[in-house]
């Protein structure tokens, strides 16, 4: 089952109630930026680029601040919103299915949460079985990418049983919770993910203390 649309769906859909200045848990940016940066993600190779290779990093801020600066209204924000919902320009490599599968699913999912938990008061969202499926077969490829800067070994648990050990050291950490909280948390939204740690005292205040994330 593809769920990338679904899940753009409801990312377009919570940036238009949040509005365009409202808080997000990606450091420095409103929901303006982050519109701004899904929009130029699709049709700017290198603002994509830019989130892994580090020498394009400043001009993929650059980029989404310019075009986030231009949202001045209301309307802008919403056509915006609007032109990413309705999906890649046509010759896009991500009307690959597989290819947008991989590159989005987490993307999309992630930064729904990011304007969900950035206000005072949240819950998490009730999901689809076969989608928090999905959600922790893209964790598991990833996992090792994702916790290489934590000095500890580290193993993803999920209360329903799957278990995935993402990186073997001497010492290391259980991280428990549902897939999507296991993202976040992945994901470097250490503070706004529902996980739990199983461990030694003194390596579990190591993770919680170490850059987590791309």
């Amino acid at each position: 089952m593809h769920f990338v649309e679904p899940s753009r769906e409801v990312l377009a859909e919570t940036l238009l109630a949040a509005g365009p200045d409202a808080p997000t848990l990606c450091r420095g940016w409103r929901t303006r930026d982050l519109a701004a940066h899904l929009y130029l993600r699709e049709r700017k190779a290198a603002v994509g680029l830019g989130l892994i290779i580090k020498r394009l990093a400043k001009a993929s801020d650059q980029a989404t601040a310019r075009l986030a600066a231009k949202l001045t209204t209301a309307e802008d924000y919403a056509g915006l919103v609007n032109t990413f919902r309705a999906g890649h320009p046509r010759l896009s490599p991500m009307n690959i299915k597989a290819l947008d599968e991989s590159s989005n699913l987490i993307e999309y999912f992630v930064h729904t949460e990011d304007v969900r938990r950035a206000v005072d008061r949240w819950a998490p969202r009730a999901l689809d079985e076969a989608y928090s499926d999905a959600l922790w077969d893209e964790l598991v490829k990833r996992a090792a990418i994702l916790y290489r800067g934590v000095d500890l070994g580290i193993v993803l648990v999920c209360p329903s049983g799957p278990r995935h050990v993402a990186k073997r050291a001497p010492v290391s950490v259980a991280i428990v919770g549902e897939p999507g909280e296991l993202l976040m948390h992945a994901h470097g939204r250490t503070r706004h993910a529902l996980v739990t740690f199983e461990g030694q005292p003194d390596a579990v205040a190591l993770l919680q203390s170490a850059e987590v994330g791309l």
